[in-house]
């Protein structure tokens, strides 16, 4: 509010110096005392003060020597003016508010970084571990898998991204941090033969996909 009255009374002076310069043409300066006039009205209504009641002109009008009906006539159309003012007013703060929720919505406002140390997991075969962000309210997967490729020996298959396995979500935006909650889902895929104990080599197969695990735990609730 005081921001708001500061913004008024800045637009005022700033007007008053242009009516006393008397460098204005008659119809400019009679546009700038309706500014001047509607702006004292506006701040006075959003501070709760009197309605001045004026005339076309922007002159107040004098109680002993205005009938009553057209006082109340002319206040009935400066009450209208302001109320449509405060209502113009409301209609822009919302539509920058919109405006402003849209673009928070559009852009990623939250990020989760993933460092893969290790995994603890007897294996016996190569497996890709699959790691995601997952809703359980809604029951689907909230972002793409972050893949890691880890072999039988018990290290990654890329040896070079050794002690080097991270990956950001980046794809979080408003409407996902107002979820209710939100899971971080790791699931191993084992990549080999159809039976571990498979010795037959005339029944050996390679490189089949067969879910061996998932664990899961909240990283927002």
């Amino acid at each position: 509010m005081f921001r708001s009255v500061r913004h008024m009374i800045y637009d005022l002076i700033e007007w008053r110096s242009q009516i006393l310069s008397g460098t204005l043409p008659q119809d400019e300066l009679k546009e700038l005392k309706k500014k001047v006039t509607a702006k004292i009205d506006y701040g006075n209504r959003i501070l709760d003060l009197d309605l001045v009641v004026r005339d076309e002109d922007g002159n107040i009008l004098d109680p002993e020597q205005t009938s009553t009906i057209s006082l109340f006539r002319a206040h009935e159309i400066a009450s209208k003016q302001v109320e449509e003012r405060l209502q113009e007013e409301k209609s822009q703060k919302q539509n920058i508010d919109i405006n402003r929720q849209a673009k928070f919505a559009a852009t990623p406002s939250f990020a989760l970084f993933v460092n893969l140390k290790n995994v603890v997991c007897k294996i016996g075969e190569d497996a890709e571990v699959l790691m995601s962000l997952y809703d359980p309210l809604e029951s689907k997967f909230i972002s793409e898998n972050y893949l890691v490729r880890w072999s039988s020996c018990g290290l990654p298959k890329d040896i070079d991204r050794l002690h080097n396995l991270r990956a950001v979500f980046t794809d979080l935006g408003s409407k996902d941090l107002k979820r209710e909650k939100i899971s971080f889902v790791c699931q191993i895929v084992r990549v080999g033969r159809m039976e571990l104990r498979d010795n037959n080599t005339r029944k050996l197969t390679s490189g089949l996909r067969r879910p061996f695990g998932v664990a899961g735990n909240f990283v927002c609730h």
